[in-house]
């Protein structure tokens, strides 16, 4: 192991770990593309706005069923892991951790602000830096208590939705559910203007998500899965180090989640897509999606071990490895394309048309980190990043 005080070098990063990042970072765009493309209340009822018969409803279906909070649990699961990770390293070379934590902390929040409210409103960053303050109190936790904690933090939101279905019913959500058509039109028209116009719905949107969104819903999803993945990274399941059984009953799991999200759908549907019937259809991918994000590690880490010098292992991990760049990249990309200071596409695209936009950012995202890390450590904002956190300048080329 190394004794050098700066970050963790490439020889010594885990494969399989960088793999699943870069799996999840590219999967999250499935489902971040409708909200770059349309207006934002679609996340949650896809009727709200375009098309949603024929392909476009496939569409919108096989993304919800396999990728709508699957990628982003697997992402959450990793950073938690990564705390630890970090921590452990800085302890090892006798470094004050805690306080390097928190630099890198402060650093990740400071962009997320600047992402949330310069370009996107849907930036997972901020929640991100805060519940990684948090997973400081607990980081010494064993992993059976890690897990039971992240149990309790993962049951609450659907002990409150659940409970406001019960004693309210469709009134609690129906205004999200069906937002007005001048609530819709006003988006349109703020994400089809300039950049001054989109602020009109970005500083809103990302000041309701960093604050009651945040102490209401996010803390605590993100903040589950965070302390569950700590909790498998104890158990050296995120490394890799489990046996080829465990992970085939990871998958065999992740098959039963997928039934369920398509059981949700199925109640959806014989409810009509109503408000009273949308809380209690919540509750199918949220406890679907956890079980098919565990699918996907199982998955992707038999891959890696079948194939862990292959082309396609390589491309993930070059990706994982630059996430923080290819991140905010993914919304450089997308809101050039959709929003009024660009080409303009707001709410004009479709969801299969959204889809091929998707494929194209992978294949520029895969060519362009597998280019730069021939040459270079990091992805340019994680050497911005580390430099900030560390107080110097990181060696970014490589033999350097």
């Amino acid at each position: 192991m190394t004794r050098d005080p700066g970050p963790t070098p490439p020889s010594e990063r885990i494969t399989s770990l960088d793999a699943l990042r870069g799996f999840a970072l590219l999967g999250i765009l499935v489902i971040n593309i409708r909200v770059f493309s349309m207006p934002e209340q679609t996340l949650l009822n896809p009727n709200v706005y375009g098309d949603f018969a024929g392909l476009n409803y496939w569409t919108w279906f096989l993304g919800h069923v396999f990728a709508q909070s699957k990628f982003i649990t697997i992402f959450s699961a990793l950073f938690g892991a990564g705390v630890l990770m970090f921590i452990e390293s800085k302890e090892e070379k006798g470094q004050d951790a805690v306080r390097l934590h928190l630099r890198r902390t402060a650093v990740l929040i400071a962009v997320g602000l600047l992402h949330a409210y310069l370009l996107w409103y849907g930036d997972i960053l901020v929640a991100y830096g805060f519940t990684g303050i948090f997973l400081l109190f607990v980081r010494d936790l064993d992993a059976r208590r890690l897990a039971g904690l992240a149990g309790v933090f993962l049951l609450f939101i659907p002990a409150i939705e659940l409970f406001a279905a019960v004693s309210i019913g469709g009134e609690a959500l129906a205004g999200q559910w069906l937002p007005s058509e001048a609530a819709i039109r006003q988006e349109l028209a703020a994400y089809r203007g300039g950049w001054l116009d989109q602020m009109s719905h970005r500083v809103d949107s990302s000041f309701q998500r960093q604050t009651s969104g945040f102490i209401g819903s996010s803390f605590w999803r993100v903040g589950g899965v965070m302390l569950l993945g700590m909790a498998l990274y104890k158990r050296g399941v995120l490394t890799g180090e489990r046996s080829t059984a465990f992970y085939r009953r990871l998958v065999a799991g992740g098959a039963v989640g997928v039934g369920i999200v398509v059981a949700g759908v199925a109640y959806i549907e014989a409810n009509d897509w109503s408000a009273g019937a949308a809380l209690y259809w919540r509750q199918f991918n949220y406890v679907g999606s956890l079980l098919v994000a565990g699918g996907y590690v199982g998955l992707v880490t038999l891959f890696v071990r079948w194939r862990g010098e292959g082309v396609v292992t390589r491309a993930l991990a070059a990706v994982g490895r630059t996430a923080f760049t290819n991140y905010l990249l993914q919304t450089v990309i997308a809101t050039t394309i959709f929003y009024g200071h660009g080409l303009g596409l707001f709410g004009y695209v479709s969801r299969i048309e959204a889809m091929g936009i998707v494929v194209a950012i992978w294949a520029v995202q895969v060519v362009l980190s597998v280019l730069w890390l021939r040459y270079f450590r990091f992805g340019p904002v994680e050497w911005v990043w580390r430099t900030l956190t560390y107080g110097e300048a990181q060696p970014m080329r490589l033999g350097n």
